[in-house]
C-alpha cells in the first residue's frame, strides 16, 4: 500500500532517486494506492545532471509494491521494493525517461501505460 509520505524508489532514468508521495489520485476518500495508481510526489534525492531536480513536484505511476496484490486468477504478486515511474501528465501517460529499470507488474500495462510496459525488460 502506498499512502501519504511513503518513500518510493524511482525506476527510470530521469535522474530522480527517491520520491515522497504527497497525494494518491482518485478522490478525497482514497487514502491508499496500489499498483498502477497515479500519485503526486516530491523528489527527495536526484542526480546532479538529471532531467528533474530535488524538490520538484511530479506525477508518477506506481509499478512495484511490497504489499502483495491479489490477481483475478487467485494468485498474488509482491516485490522487494516500492517503486514508481515519473510520467509527463495524467492524460498522456507517457514516461518522462527513456529507460525503465527492473520488473513491473502486469497491472500497469492493463491500466493503459503501454509505453512503460514496452520499455520495461520484464512484465510480471
Amino acid at each position: 500500500m502506498i499512502q501519504l509520505l511513503s518513500v518510493l524508489v524511482s525506476a527510470d532514468n530521469t535522474g530522480a532517486k527517491k520520491l515522497k508521495v504527497l497525494l494518491v489520485h482518485g478522490g478525497s476518500r482514497r487514502p491508499k494506492g496500489s499498483l498502477a495508481d497515479i500519485v503526486t510526489a516530491s523528489i527527495l534525492q536526484a542526480a546532479p545532471q538529471g532531467m528533474v531536480k530535488k524538490g520538484e513536484i511530479v506525477k508518477a505511476v506506481v509499478v512495484r509494491t511490497k504489499k502483495e496484490v491479489r490477481r483475478q486468477d487467485g494468485s498474488y504478486i509482491k516485490f522487494d521494493d516500492n517503486a514508481a515511474v515519473i510520467i509527463m501528465d495524467r492524460k498522456n501517460k507517457d514516461p518522462k525517461g527513456t529507460r525503465i529499470f527492473g520488473p513491473i507488474a502486469r497491472e500497469v500495462k492493463d491500466a493503459g501505460f503501454n509505453k512503460i510496459a514496452s520499455l520495461a525488460k520484464e512484465v510480471w
